[in-house]
């Protein structure tokens, strides 16, 4: 388990490596604008002395080298239009746990409905009329089948009615947290629901399931301790997607209710061409979504025994 974990974790970094790169280089090709406050008022002299005080000037290679170092010393540079001179470290800091509550608590809820749901729908495929089962369908195709951002304006302008609910976001204020919440746990709900259903109905069918209940064994214990049990397994490997859909709800989201969280921040910043900014927050996000796919595997591994994890197994 340590061999593989350990050849997860290099693998992910250099994953992150490269992602970085290719974004790095890409902001190098944007206008030098996005370097300096009042561009449109300095002097030629004045932007080549900037550019050269940056480093800008330098090779490719010897700005990314730099940029890396930078990293591993924890210095991920100032910005340069959002707060002009503020290290990028002193702002993320100040929006990540916001982002992070909010992420997380969509996640939580996510997991608590999705997979009731999906049990709901896979025990109701079994029953005459299949009305749970039809009422699940007809909701995940919905949730599927509508653009998040539709449903995300929808949630906002009629829910917001509601006593207590608001159409922005107040950290002091816990109802204005509903809202953008239950708009990033919808789409992770859905699809937990539909996989669960999916695999547990598989699960049904499966021989050991039949001999069960030839035997006599309570449904309500197959459903419990073989069908969920077993199905449950594979819909782990769905965790990094659901990191991965929350993460770009959130940039949505935020802006939406005006949450001064990291999603917002990105918005902002790609707006005003902070690059420096841009490329941090950049960095920031994928190493969550590689963290994602890490821990997914990972979990995958725990919590089924068969899985080898040989050179061509358990790995993505």
């Amino acid at each position: 388990m340590a061999k593989y974990i350990g050849k997860r974790l290099l693998r992910s970094i250099l994953t992150l490596f490269i992602i970085i790169t290719i974004v790095f280089a890409l902001l190098r090709l944007m206008p030098i604008e996005g370097y300096f406050q009042n561009f449109e008022k300095m002097s030629s002299v004045q932007i080549k002395v900037g550019l050269q005080q940056l480093g800008l000037t330098d090779p490719l290679p010897v700005q990314l080298g730099n940029f890396w170092k930078g990293v591993f010393r924890g210095d991920l540079g100032v910005s340069h239009k959002y707060r002009v001179g503020v290290p990028v470290l002193e702002i993320i800091a100040g929006k990540l746990p916001l982002s992070l509550a909010i992420g997380l608590s969509a996640l939580g809820i996510a997991l608590v409905l999705g997979l009731p749901l999906g049990i709901l729908m896979a025990r109701s495929t079994r029953t005459k009329w299949k009305i749970g089962d039809r009422l699940g369908t007809v909701f995940v195709v919905v949730i599927q089948a509508i653009p998040a951002a539709v449903y995300y304006l929808l949630i906002q302008f009629y829910a917001s009615r509601l006593p207590g609910l608001s159409m922005f976001f107040y950290p002091d204020r816990p109802l204005t947290w509903i809202l953008p919440i239950f708009s990033l746990a919808l789409g992770n709900i859905a699809y937990y629901a539909m996989w669960l259903r999916r695999y547990m109905v598989d699960e049904s069918n499966k021989d050991y399931v039949k001999l069960a209940r030839a035997k006599g064994v309570p449904t309500a214990d197959i459903s419990r301790k073989h069908v969920f049990r077993n199905a449950f397994v594979p819909l782990v490997q769905f965790i990094p997607t659901s990191v991965i859909l929350t993460l770009m709800g959130s940039l949505y989201v935020e802006s939406l209710y005006s949450i001064p969280g990291m999603g917002g921040l990105l918005v902002t910043a790609i707006q005003n061409q902070d690059n420096t900014l841009v490329q941090a927050l950049v960095l920031i996000y994928a190493a969550i979504s590689i963290l994602g796919l890490l821990v997914g595997d990972i979990l995958m591994a725990i919590l089924d025994p068969r899985i080898t994890l040989g050179k061509k197994e358990g790995g993505r």
